[in-house]
């Protein structure tokens, strides 16, 4: 406000110009000289001075005081505001820090409560895993173990045995350097100690039965030797079955297809495998029925079968073989030759563009299509290899033995190829 005035003062000084010559005579009278001329002041000078009109510089002088009283007063009203609100403004804030201090202290306990909670979660989560685990390893080498101990066994009854032998022997001579007659000696040989020892001959001898019991049903429980998964096929469904595209093309003269089954029902017609094209869907088929191992190649009429040698419940390698050299074919059975032939689609060329499928035979247009439920495999199938030549004896036994997942085929190998479970059909681990 001030400042508006000092402005109003200076456009009004600069506006009247022309009145500059009244207003320094005002300012320059000389009234020493004229005290004796002044008039006494009487009741019409005194009515008149009080009616006579403001000039400009009194108006001037009035508002510039009125102005400084009122920012004076207004600065003296603010200041109190100020005051009171700012005194106002800071018990709130006050209360504001001990609410929200309070909400914040039981907002990061309710957070260190629920990060507790989760931390302990994950560790139990990972506890149990670490218990999957063990029990997966402990399940993979308890096989193993088992071998181990039987060996052992059979190697502490061989040594029994000699130790047997060593003490007939001695108590002979012993008998021989007393001078026991003859027909004290067997008596001599059969007492004390070797009681002992045909007691402890017996109880091995039934210790070693139940490790070949106990070898034998794990053996059936846990996955072949060197096979950490398997695909399983909980059920029998048209629906569930495993797509597979090979690694190179499917174009051969020759192939051998290994695979471990352990097939929980055995049917008239049990797929295992089936490779085919739109013209023809019997390309290659290999099936089981009611035990029996069948290889088809080009054509039904074109089979070669091996009787009752894959039982339920069990795993069993099978190794099929073909060569469009004289059309020869066989069968192997956990690394024994079970049946061969020859004359098998002689000359024929498998051609490339079809479908693999696993656990359903092809006869329909694509993928999934046309399945019959019969035909369908149930159970577990691992070590699943196609090779496109004839694999040698000694390949085809060496996938039976403790590394038989780790050897894979070139056209479809176990672990590298893209196999993918359909409908219910799922890889499982350990067993």
């Amino acid at each position: 406000m001030f400042y508006f005035v000092i402005l109003l003062f200076v456009l009004c000084s600069s506006s009247s110009t022309e009145n500059h010559d009244e207003y320094d005579d005002l300012f320059f009278l000389n009234f020493d000289n004229e005290v004796e001329s002044v008039i006494p002041a009487t009741e019409e000078t005194i009515s008149c001075d009080c009616q006579r009109e403001h000039t400009e510089w009194d108006k001037l002088f009035i508002m510039l005081e009125n102005s400084q009283m009122k920012e004076s007063m207004l600065l003296e009203s603010l200041d109190g505001i100020l005051k009171v609100e700012l005194q106002a403004l800071r018990g709130e804030m006050l209360q504001f820090m001990k609410n929200f201090a309070g909400t914040c202290r039981s907002s990061i306990e309710k957070t260190i409560s629920q990060i507790s909670s989760q931390i302990s979660q994950m560790l139990a989560k990972n506890s149990g895993e670490a218990e999957d685990l063990s029990g997966m390893l402990y399940a993979s080498t308890q096989g193993k173990i088992f071998e181990e101990i039987l060996q052992l066994s059979q190697n502490m009854s061989y040594r029994l045995s000699n130790l047997e032998h060593a003490w007939q022997r001695r108590a002979e001579v012993d008998a021989q350097q007393r001078g026991f007659p003859q027909t004290d000696r067997s008596s001599y040989t059969t007492s004390g100690s070797d009681l002992i020892l045909n007691s402890l001959w017996k109880e091995l001898q039934e210790t070693k039965a139940e490790l070949k019991e106990s070898q034998k049903k794990t053996t059936q429980r846990l996955l072949p030797f060197g096979c950490e998964t398997a695909l399983l096929f909980p059920m029998r469904s048209k629906k569930i079955f495993v797509s597979v595209q090979p690694t190179r093309e499917m174009q051969m003269d020759s192939f051998t297809a290994c695979t471990w089954v352990k097939v929980t029902e055995i049917l008239d017609k049990t797929i295992v495998f089936s490779y085919g094209t739109k013209r023809n869907p019997y390309e290659i088929q290999l099936y089981l029925s009611y035990g029996s191992v069948v290889l088809i190649v080009h054509h039904d009429d074109n089979k070669l079968t091996t009787q009752n040698v894959v039982p339920s419940g069990q795993w069993t390698h099978i190794c099929a073989t073909w060569s469009s050299i004289n059309g020869s074919t066989s069968l192997w059975i956990n690394g024994k030759l079970e049946a061969a032939s020859s004359d098998t689609a002689e000359n024929h060329i498998i051609p490339d563009g079809g479908i693999f499928q696993i656990g359903q035979e092809k006869n329909g247009c694509c993928i999934g299509g046309g399945f019959n439920e019969s035909l369908a495999f149930t159970g577990k199938i691992t070590g699943f290899n196609i090779w496109n030549r004839v694999l040698s004896d000694k390949e085809i036994r060496r996938q039976t033995g403790e590394e038989s997942c780790d050897i894979r085929g070139n056209i479809i190998g176990w672990g590298v190829t893209e196999i993918l479970p359909h409908g219910g059909a799922q890889y499982i681990f350990g067993h």
